[in-house]
């Protein structure tokens, strides 16, 4: 782990939660989001306007407190958008975002009546009462229009690598015939964002695109905006991201962030490294491959339970402990008790 990771630097990290939200999840920073959006769809479609359709982070379970934070939006020509951080590494990392994103379309078809009410109050831009919108709501031509759909957009930040993907910084997924490539169905489509294999200068970065991404991988260590970075776009995060600007809530709501992430790659990195250090130690005495790998998972495991017990005299919660280690409450439970 790069010693920069524990800095902490005049603007807030967009890898943590509060810093994500304040970024890219309040109505100020709308603007920001949908240059970002734009820049990434660049040729493809342009977005003016968009709403928030849900206000806070509505993660699955508790373990997903921590590692995801997500965006739902309305455009202002009917297209809904995922955004969504993805802190760290979890197993069916990508049957978890088409799950995410088959919930969404799912939705358009369960709350037509919702759907089409927002979409009219974004593209009026006033709400509608429930009566107005009965009035002025056109009967169904047929069965099949129920079916129609909106574009289902997911755009996902990554500060890992996925093995499931390609060993680049940007894949870009549709449903599309497998022999001719041509795409099937336009609504669904999925852009996965690899920071980690980001790896410009900025010097070498030379559209917005590219500035925007450098920004968001390097800012958390940075005293100022550097000089190269003249588009307003970069202006108004220099004020909305800087850490002294923020309300007391948010500082503090800020501090325990940043305090979780940080524990959070600390564990990771100590628990990689004994690990593979044990187990390779182990894998040589046997002189066998299966040596090697039983050797790395024992390593990993006995490190885990002694991160575990050390967080345990710590006063971290189970939940906290299980979160940081990768181990299931039970486990966690049983580790700290014996």
């Amino acid at each position: 782990m790069d010693n920069m990771d524990l800095t902490c630097g005049h603007f807030v990290n967009p890898f943590t939660d509060i810093g994500f939200k304040i970024i890219f999840g309040q109505p100020a920073s709308k603007e920001l989001l949908i240059t970002l959006l734009n820049e990434l769809l660049a040729g493809e479609h342009r977005i003016e306007n968009l709403i928030f359709l849900d206000k806070e982070n509505h993660s699955d379970s508790m373990a997903d407190a921590g590692i995801i934070y997500d965006l739902y939006c309305l455009t202002d020509t009917g297209e809904y958008i995922i955004v969504e951080m993805q802190n760290r590494f979890h197993s069916s990392f990508l049957d978890r975002t088409l799950f995410y994103m088959c919930r969404a379309i799912g939705r358009q078809v369960e709350n037509l009546r919702e759907k089409r009410r927002k979409e009219r109050e974004l593209q009026t831009g006033k709400p509608e009462t429930e009566e107005d919108f009965l009035l002025s709501e056109p009967m169904q031509e047929n069965y099949g229009s129920r079916y129609k759909l909106s574009t289902v957009y997911g755009i996902f930040l990554m500060n890992f690598r996925e093995p499931g993907l390609e060993e680049k910084f940007r894949t870009d997924t549709v449903i599309a015939d497998r022999e001719s490539g041509k795409v099937v169905n336009p609504h669904f489509r999925q852009i996965f964002l690899q920071f980690p294999y980001f790896t410009k200068e900025l010097k070498d970065c030379e559209t917005l695109y590219d500035k925007l991404i450098y920004t968001l991988k390097n800012m958390q260590h940075w005293n100022r905006m550097p000089d190269a970075l003249k588009e307003q776009v970069f202006n108004r995060l220099e004020e909305l991201a800087a850490v002294a600007n923020l309300s007391l809530e948010d500082r503090i709501a800020y501090d325990k962030a940043l305090d979780r992430y940080r524990v959070s790659r600390i564990v990771e990195e100590d628990a990689r490294e004994a690990g593979w250090k044990k187990g390779l130690a182990e894998g040589r005495a046997e002189g066998r491959a299966e040596g090697l790998a039983e050797g790395l998972a024992e390593g990993q495991a006995k490190e885990k339970v002694a991160i575990a017990r050390n967080l345990k005299s710590l006063g971290l919660s189970t939940a906290q402990i299980a979160q940081a280690t990768g181990l299931t409450e039970e486990e966690v439970e049983s580790t700290v008790n014996n």
